[in-house]
Order: structure tokens, then sequence, then C-alpha cells
């Protein structure tokens, strides 16, 4: 065998995370929640769209009049469950959900920071072996 052929050892390397930048957690975590928002809209939006195509706002509201009695009841189920309200606290959830995503990543990205002095960071092995 010559010196080219002979099979190498991958090389290691172990490092510790000793330092979190809260600015650069705080950007990933924002566009992470921000994408996570857009996806409950979006899926609320196409599950309102599949409950209401298939009929089931309309049967839900006919079994409520039926326990209840329409003529005692100021209840109409379809005023409450109207696409622009349901649409409306989908985005105030989502909304909400950004803001305490971020704000608790750069939360614990700051603990983090904190307690590596005591912890002394997280082990992170390196390897070049493909």
């Amino acid at each position: 065998m010559t010196n080219g052929d002979a099979i190498r050892e991958p090389r290691r390397a172990r490092l510790y995370v000793t330092r979190v930048d809260p600015w650069s957690v705080t950007k990933a975590a924002f566009m992470l929640a921000l994408s996570i928002g857009i996806v409950l809209v979006v899926a609320v939006a196409l599950l309102w769209w599949l409950l209401d195509v298939t009929g089931v706002f309309l049967t839900v509201s006919r079994t409520i009049d039926e326990v209840v009695g329409s003529a005692t009841s100021g209840f109409d189920l379809l005023n409450y469950l109207e696409f622009s309200r349901v649409m409306g606290v989908a985005v105030i959830v989502a909304s909400v959900e950004i803001v305490l995503i971020s704000f608790l990543a750069t939360l614990f990205a700051l603990i983090y920071n904190l307690s590596v002095g005591i912890t002394g960071g997280v082990e992170v092995v390196l390897s070049d072996e493909v």
C-alpha cells in the first residue's frame, strides 16, 4: 500500500460553547417564530374552510338550536365563527407567539451565558469524517 491508500482516521475536535450571542439568538428565534405564525394562520384558514365546506358549522348550529331551543336562545354559532373573527383571533395568537418565542429565546441565551461559568458550557465534538 502506498501512503495515499492508507485508511485515515477522522480527526475529531472537542469544543465548548462558552458564549451565545443574544442578538443572533433573537434574530434566529424571530424568523423561526414568524414561520410558525404563518403556518398557524394558514392552517386555521384551511381548517375553517374545510369545516365550512363540509357543513360542520351548520350541523353544530342546528344541534345547539334543537337542544337549547331556538326561541329561548339568542346564541348564534355562525355569528361567532365567521371567517373574519376566527382569522382575527388566529393573527392575534400568532403575533403573541412571535413575541413570546423571541423574548424567551433571548432570555434563555442570557441565562445560558450567565450559567456557563458554573457549568463550563456545552461540549460539541466536531469530526471531518464523511
